[in-house]
């Protein structure tokens, strides 16, 4: 089982990517111009689409696509903003420090925290 598949009960969605180009956001009775309303990179989905945990997931995906990175079922990813968040237990540094590695190459990731993280 993948990450995206066991942390969010998804199958890889059709034409999912890492970093995709976002979608328009579709106009609401607001004051707010059209022009102005565009989807934070922290909650676009894995389709360029408004997701409340965009990041997370597309983190999750970026996981699932590196052949490094088996899916270690201790090891939970969330987000708080634009902090990616990997919470559980890793086999190792080395898993750990490549984990962050990836994280911090998806769109919208500003920081990564591993305080919730152990090793061993």
């Amino acid at each position: 089982m993948g990450w995206l598949k066991r942390l969010f009960g998804l199958e890889k969605p059709e034409n999912a990517q890492v970093n995709p180009t976002p979608q328009q956001v579709q106009p609401q009775q607001t004051a707010t111009p059209a022009a102005t309303r565009q989807i934070p990179p922290e909650r676009m989905g894995l389709n360029g689409e408004y997701d409340e945990s965009g990041l997370a997931k597309r983190v999750a995906f970026a996981f699932d696509q590196d052949p490094q990175l088996d899916d270690v079922d201790t090891l939970w990813v969330a987000q708080t903003g634009s902090t990616v968040v990997l919470k559980g237990k890793v086999p190792n540094q080395d898993i750990l420090n490549k984990m962050v590695s990836v994280a911090r190459s998806v769109n919208g990731a500003a920081a990564v925290d591993t305080s919730q993280v152990t090793v061993g």
